[in-house]
């Protein structure tokens, strides 16, 4: 499809994954305009543009079928930045050489530079903190490049050639892993000078886009009581008109603590009287009944939600007629860990992405405000509808719910059969979660370890925690046990969704959010997922797992330490239910876990 980029705006060539829009997100965090156009724009349709950054990317230039740019954007005289596979890119593109590296690089790494002066380095200490995610490296220079950064595993962790402004780095400046990151793609975007862009223009230009899309149309959208929905709703509203949108908010009977009263009371303060209230929980259960891996119960919700809107629909007479369209709040990364651009690996299917839904949007009949925004941009956009600010600022709750924080097993995988744990003191859980490593979905065990002080998270316990994932392909997560501080071993028992589990978790839930808040931390926290495991140290209990993240846009995310203290009243108050025999705190960051299990 035929797309010249608009005048003044930095293109963003993405090469699949999660980069793109990523990059395009903290280049609109520095009030600059973007746009993102698929490798197989042509330089003609670039030569509008100020600069051009390449993108990451999962695949290997030299390999059939990897994406590829047009070569002539390099006789447009335009600032050009390649990050990853687009540095790679640049260097095949110029008769360079790219091969496997001697040794594949996923996490943080140091790397020293050696022209402080080559773009991005002005202003960055020589030596710093970068977030490497490669197998492939850099051998030979292009001519006219130099190497303008090193690291220990990578010769060419970044290359120049100053005079014809072209720039490499097998580092991402996109995530907030890297130290001097948001500094490094300043230096590029001031060296290109595009123009500006802000909430407020934003919010004009999706306006005009939904009431081009929507035409004449009415809109019933889903209404979680999210962030991302209220505030898809809220803009729904103010675009169309009360009388032409339709919320529905479904009682699951996986939300938390007195959820949906909350949703109502808050909404209706705003005046908003356009939203229906309906009880599923029941069907939900039954759907769901044993299902145990995550993309079978995702799936399942995704399309009860779907059954349940249409049920309602028909209830209320919305249906008979082509002038409907459903809405969603979907936000960016939903898309990517759904794998739903060209070049992306699929994490893990969303609720608003399951086949029901893809079918719908093939069809137009889907809008989606939101689905260029991420978290801190849709809050931002919230603010600037008016909305609350304790709604705004919300801890993000999944679409499914607790639904992918409850865990369950059908067949209990015996101790002797599970992989050994690389760690002293430590158990293997009989469960798996969903993770992330080199942009591909693991499915895989998480390793407890156990301290003398259970309670006192340490540097080494978090690095252990980026490690391990990094060189053990059978973990992809390493938790902190705050219950127990000598080793015990954990035993799974099969469990199937239940109300009377998800009861055991909203009260857990809600014992965390209260100390979490009585602390003044909660907006400190980005977000603090609390999940049900169906094992525990005595047969037939189960665990609770504290999650608490630090992030701004859920693409990248830290674990959040939180005060000893608070962990130890969070720990006993949860010890004290029924059937709940440990407490556990994920500590790993994003990659290689996803926030959420499942």
């Amino acid at each position: 499809m035929e797309h010249t980029v608009h005048p003044g705006s930095i293109a963003i060539v993405d090469f699949g994954g999660q980069y793109a829009h990523l990059i395009g997100s903290r280049i609109r965090r520095l009030g600059a305009f973007s746009e993102i156009v698929p490798p197989e724009t042509s330089a003609d349709q670039l030569k509008d543009a100020t600069g051009i950054i390449l993108s990451g990317g999962p695949q290997s230039v030299y390999d059939a079928g990897s994406p590829q740019a047009d070569p002539k954007i390099f006789e447009l005289g335009k600032p050009i930045l390649g990050i990853c596979y687009g540095h790679q890119w640049i260097a095949h593109a110029l008769q360079g050489t790219v091969k496997p590296g001697k040794t594949k690089e996923y996490g943080r790494a140091q790397i020293t530079i050696t022209n402080p002066t080559a773009i991005p380095f002005p202003g960055v200490p020589p030596e710093t903190t970068v977030w490497m995610s490669h197998g492939d490296a850099v051998q030979e220079l292009p001519r006219g490049f130099q190497v303008t950064a090193t690291s220990e595993d990578c010769p060419v962790a970044a290359m120049a050639n100053v005079e014809r402004r072209i720039f490499g780095i097998q580092f991402h400046v996109e995530v907030t892993h890297t130290t001097h990151g948001q500094q490094m793609l300043s230096n590029f975007v001031d060296l290109c000078n595009p123009a500006p862009w802000n909430m407020r223009s934003y919010r004009d230009h999706i306006g005009n886009e939904l009431k081009a899309q929507v035409g004449d149309r009415k809109v019933f959208m889903l209404v979680s009581g999210g962030v991302d929905s209220t505030v898809a709703f809220t803009l729904l509203n103010e675009v169309l008109g009360t009388d032409r949108v339709q919320g529905l908010l479904v009682d699951t009977g996986l939300m938390r603590k007195n959820e949906v009263k909350m949703i109502e009371a808050a909404l209706g303060k705003l005046g908003i009287n356009n939203l229906k209230a309906v009880d599923a929980s029941s069907e939900f259960f039954a759907a769901l009944g044993t299902a145990t891996e995550p993309e079978e119960k995702r799936k399942i919700i995704g399309d009860m939600f779907l059954s349940v809107q249409r049920r309602v629909a028909e209830e209320m007479a919305l249906t008979g007629e082509k002038g409907w369209l459903l809405g969603q709040g979907t936000i960016y990364p939903d898309t990517i860990e759904t794998g739903g651009t060209k070049h992306a690996d699929k994490i893990k299917t969303h609720h608003n992405r399951v086949e029901a839904i893809q079918k719908m949007m093939e069809q137009g009949l889907v809008v989606e405000p939101l689905k260029e925004l991420y978290k801190d941009e849709v809050r931002k956009l919230g603010e600037e509808l008016g909305l609350p600010h304790d709604l705004v600022w919300r801890h993000p709750f999944p679409g499914p719910g607790l639904g992918v924080r409850i865990l369950c097993t059908k067949e209990p995988e015996a101790i002797a059969s599970l992989p050994k744990s690389p760690i002293e003191q430590s158990s293997v859980l009989p469960v798996k979660s969903v993770g992330v490593q080199g942009d591909g979905r693991t499915y895989r065990h998480a390793i407890a370890v156990f301290r003398n002080d259970p309670l006192m998270i340490s540097e080494e316990l978090i690095q252990l925690a980026t490690e391990v994932p990094n060189k053990y392909k059978d973990f992809n997560r390493v938790l902190l046990c705050t219950s127990h501080s000598s080793p015990v071993e954990f035993t799974a028992s099969a469990m199937g969704m239940t109300k009377e589990r998800a009861d055991s978790l909203r009260e857990a839930d809600a014992i965390v959010d209260e100390e979490v808040r009585k602390a003044g931390l909660h907006e400190q926290i980005w977000q603090l997922p609390v999940v049900l495991l169906p094992c525990g140290v005595v047969t037939g209990s189960q665990s609770i797992v504290l999650r608490p993240i630090a992030s701004i846009d859920a693409m990248t995310a830290d674990a959040f330490v939180l005060p000893s203290s608070v962990t130890k009243v969070i720990t006993e108050r949860i010890l004290k239910f029924p059937g709940i025999s440990a407490v556990l705190y994920d500590l790993t960051s994003k990659p290689p876990g996803t926030i959420e299990w499942e």
